[in-house]
């Protein structure tokens, strides 16, 4: 991965549902907001001891279930996949234009191309 808070917000996505309330609030606020622990505590009155602990467990939490299922690693690994299958299919489409010129050829390329986007989305 990029970096950790790219890797975080990436677990967030994939396992936020799983933490309580407060800790996917002050998860959010951190990573997605970026404020700082201080400012954090200072908006809910606790220490900046206390919301970094609800952070580094829900980190624990979500880290804990990826070790455990690897949804985030395949998720990543079937993106890179997609992407080459988009570039051989654009490929295909350009080949068959400068020497071909078949229609047929044309359409598979483009059909591999459209479901390789959908399944990205």
């Amino acid at each position: 991965m990029k970096n950790q808070t790219y890797r975080m917000t990436m677990l967030f996505d994939f396992y936020g549902e799983v933490l309580t309330e407060r800790q996917k609030e002050f998860f959010d606020l951190y990573y997605n907001e970026d404020l700082s622990l201080a400012e954090i505590a200072e908006n809910y009155s606790i220490s900046r001891q206390g919301v970094r602990d609800v952070i580094v467990r829900a980190e624990a939490i979500m880290t804990e279930l990826e070790d455990k299922t690897g949804l985030l690693k395949r998720f990543m690994q079937m993106q890179g996949k997609l992407t080459a299958i988009e570039e051989a299919a654009a490929a295909i489409k350009t080949i068959n234009y400068r020497q071909y010129d078949n229609a047929e050829l044309a359409a598979l390329a483009d059909k591999i191309a459209v479901n390789a986007a959908a399944l990205k989305e």
